[in-house]
């Protein structure tokens, strides 16, 4: 393969390969419209998906030299991007265990090089949550979604994903969250009440000839910043019924700031006046109608604060029911998590596994968030004092399976990096491009370049020279109107609710007043 092939190139053969599978186009989604002309400039400099070392203007060339030693001389790239391309094309085949039907035995260590690519695809969509996130307090739209839905994926360099996004998530709370909430300092803001929070999507045809089913991916967009948000929940356990989500044991309790801002709303504000349950809810349910008779997959993901969202909206899925399907069989349900809280108590776990809801978990052992909330009290503990324990309020257990990283592995890393790099996504998606089994050499596998850590963070060492915090819009958004004065643009008003939304819900016995 060329050295300026896309990494999506690597990573996903051809249709032409596959043998014909019969994948109606149901959603009929049309071609994103490209920005208007005077938009332009308030297109990302550079994409999260993008390679950087497709430009030789924004890598050092001592980058691609430790690369390069990494990943062996050309001709192995050449064979070993070979056996990559033999390896997804046989995903079909073996994506329920890709998605933990056997809790990913066998598969973590060593690691599965198709396990590998798989978790890097849904860790890039909860990646482009922040790349596509408006965190300008002096922008008008702060805490909106940069673009537009019919453009979400093209806008971030992403269309070779191969996912159409069918509806965007917004949520609301009362608690005081300022690290997840984002306010623009401008007197008329889109909205007072409402933060984008995340999207549905769906793997068009092509891509689910090659995946083997159609796949409906939820992406929960979290918190950049450390640990600071923990600290603004309120860290105590309640039952999950007691928000109106089905479970028929009282016993069953989440952490109470999550579950607030995952069924929290506010009558007043268009984007808000439906919980992000409900909306969650209502669109896994239509696309659930419109490919009912095609083979379904439902995956989650989500980091940090979208980590704990996404494990509570796939147990809401499964406890439901929404996963049946008229034939009554069972969609699978999984959750790739990244750098994740603990979400609820020992019997949460326990309801969550009967349900047969599939979690894996990534995390840096460096990184604190996923040893929080229940420092005392937790999955560690002896069980004698587990069960002493468990009436606590403070008493909560890990779910799933755990793949534990350790960015001190990376010779491209520094090795005393602050909390915030060891909580960083893209940092988490290096180390699981090289992370190859415990004791193994960390060799770079998929072509991700390593100058993305440094995205949003200060972490890959000095001497490679790549800015820290490179990422930022071109002329932070403005642009130069033909007076010659520079503006903020306006923007097109983001779609907030679907017409028959309340039509699902009704379909699911919910109503706006029931939750």
């Amino acid at each position: 393969m060329a050295a300026s092939s896309s990494i999506s190139h690597m990573l996903i053969p051809s249709p032409k390969t596959h043998q014909p599978i019969s994948f109606r186009s149901k959603l009929n989604p049309t071609p994103p419209p490209s920005l208007p002309q005077n938009q332009k400039s308030t297109k990302l400099i550079v994409h999260s998906k993008s390679s950087l070392s497709m430009s030789p203007t924004t890598t050092t060339s001592e980058l691609h030299r430790e690369q390069q030693h990494q990943q062996e001389p050309a001709v192995v790239m050449h064979q070993t991007t070979y056996h990559k391309s033999e390896e997804q094309q046989q995903l079909s085949d073996v994506w329920r265990e890709i998605h933990g039907e056997n809790e990913w035995a066998g598969l973590l260590d060593p690691m599965d090089k198709t396990l590998r690519q798989e978790l890097i695809r849904y860790g890039e969509m909860a990646q482009a949550c922040y790349d596509a996130f408006d965190f300008d307090p002096f922008s008008k739209y702060c805490g909106s979604c940069r673009f537009t839905r019919g453009n979400f994926f093209n806008s971030l360099g992403m269309s070779d994903h191969g996912y159409t996004v069918t509806r965007y998530l917004y949520a609301t709370a009362n608690i005081d969250l300022p690290k997840f909430f984002k306010q623009s300092r401008w007197p008329k803001m889109w909205s007072k009440h409402a933060n984008w929070a995340g999207y549905v999507a769906v793997s068009d045809d092509a891509t689910s000839r090659r995946l083997g089913r159609r796949d409906i991916t939820v992406a929960w967009r979290g918190t950049v910043t450390y640990l600071e948000w923990v600290v603004d929940l309120m860290d105590f356990l309640i039952p999950i019924s007691s928000q109106s989500i089905p479970c028929p044991d009282q016993t069953v309790k989440v952490e109470s700031g999550f579950l607030e801002l995952y069924t929290d709303k506010e009558q007043d504000c268009s984007y808000s006046k439906y919980s992000a349950r409900e909306q969650v809810l209502s669109e896994v349910k239509r696309l659930m109608e419109i490919y009912h008779d095609e083979e379904l997959s439902i995956t989650i993901t989500g980091h940090s604060l979208g980590s704990a969202l996404a494990i509570l909206s796939a147990y809401d899925i499964a406890e439901t029911g929404l996963n049946m399907k008229r034939d009554n069989s069972i969609v699978p349900v999984s959750v790739m998590s990244f750098s994740g809280p603990r979400v609820g108590n020992a019997r949460f776990k326990e309801r969550l596994e009967m349900l047969g809801v599939k979690v894996l978990r990534v995390v840096n052992v460096h990184d604190l968030v996923p040893k929080t909330p229940g420092f005392l009290f937790n999955e560690h503990r002896p069980l004698a004092v587990m069960k002493i324990a468990e009436a606590l309020p403070w008493s909560y257990s890990h779910v799933g399976e755990e793949l534990v990283l350790d960015h001190k592995n990376s010779p491209f890393l520094k090795p005393d990096a602050d909390a915030v790099c060891a909580h960083n996504l893209e940092v988490l998606l290096h180390l699981i491009d090289g992370y190859h089994g415990k004791g193994q050499r960390f060799i770079l596998s998929t072509g991700r370049d390593p100058a993305l850590v440094n995205k949003a963070c200060d972490c890959l060492k000095d001497h490679y020279l790549v800015p820290p915090h490179w990422r930022q819009d071109e002329n932070k958004g403005m642009i130069r109107g033909n007076d010659g004065r520079w503006v903020q643009p306006e923007r097109p008003k983001l779609d907030d609710h679907p017409e028959d939304m309340l039509h699902h819900l009704r379909q699911l016995g919910l109503t706006s007043s029931d939750i």
